[in-house]
């Protein structure tokens, strides 16, 4: 039981990230800038904001950019109505939405908020749009259950509340116009910021000069099996892996698999995104993870 318990702490801590902030009539900036109290990893309730506004950045022009390449055509090949594809562009808007407010509020309390950065989402159809909006989606679900316990504001913590679940309806829709199952799993997964980061870096090219967090990414895993339709049972074989498991992250808990011979084999009871890590103990924390997180997606 205390290892169960120990795992679930690892995977929480230090997470930092949320994705919306309340009104400025719900909760004034002056009283944010007074309640500057760190959180667990140093980290203060502006830090964590500041980590949220840079993830909002990269959502919001996502879909910008990929509404922007893409003609409504493109989806409607895909077999979307025009009723999904005009859903699909309302998430873009609540994201840009979500930036709106993170940078009113974290001005109002007297800080400079973090600017975009450049971005290379390697679009080259629709279809890639759409299964990589499924996979940020769900990652920002996970980042932002991290953020949870870390605010020492419980009026952010409230209204970010409210917000998840926005955020845990565009997951659902984005899975059941991807023709996957529309709930997985009866439980989501919070993710550290380290972790939510190595899955963000990927896509970010270039940072205004200080707007760079000094978050730093995990190396990625590289697999040769791909990271969709994967089965329990499927052995995994992971380039230049060193390590001595394999953690499979999902519906809050982690189960290991020794890493022997370059791969691993996916464990059973593993449902939806599933976030696999290359550790050297069986514990899932910053000081012992090797490599990941990478998403898998569960057939």
């Amino acid at each position: 039981m205390l290892g169960t318990m120990m795992k679930w702490i690892c995977i929480l801590g230090p997470a930092v990230v949320v994705h919306a902030l309340p009104t400025l009539h719900t909760y004034h900036g002056s009283h944010l800038g007074s309640r500057q109290q760190a959180a667990p990893g140093g980290l203060t309730d502006i830090d964590i904001l500041q980590f949220a506004l840079t993830l909002e950045h990269l959502e919001s022009a996502f879909y910008k950019e990929g509404f922007a390449k893409f003609p409504a055509s493109d989806f409607t090949a895909l077999g979307l109505t025009e009723e999904e594809i005009a859903a699909l562009q309302q998430i873009g808007q609540t994201e840009a939405t979500h930036v709106s407010m993170l940078l009113s509020a974290i001005a109002s309390a007297g800080f400079q908020p973090v600017m975009p950065c450049k971005y290379n989402f390697g679009f080259t159809d629709a279809a890639g749009m759409v299964a990589t909006a499924r996979v940020l989606e769900a990652v920002g679900v996970s980042a932002y259950l991290g953020a949870a316990p870390l605010l020492n504001s419980s009026a952010i913590l409230s209204t970010a509340a409210t917000i998840l679940t926005v955020e845990s309806r565009h997951q659902t829709f984005i899975r059941t116009v991807s023709g996957a199952e529309p709930v997985p799993a009866a439980f989501d997964t919070p993710l550290g910021p380290r972790g939510v980061f190595t899955l963000a870096a990927p896509f970010i090219t270039e940072c205004p000069a200080g707007s760079n967090l000094n978050v730093p990414a995990f190396p990625a895993i590289q697999l040769s099996t791909g990271t969709s339709n994967i089965s329990a049972g499927q052995s995994l074989a992971v380039a230049g892996a060193e390590g001595s498991f394999c953690a499979f992250v999902n519906q809050g808990a982690t189960k290991f698999v020794p890493l022997a011979g370059g791969s691993c084999t996916v464990p059973q009871g593993l449902a939806g995104e599933v976030y696999m890590m290359i550790t050297s103990a069986e514990r899932v924390c910053d000081d012992v993870i090797l490599a990941g997180p990478s998403v898998l997606e569960l057939s």
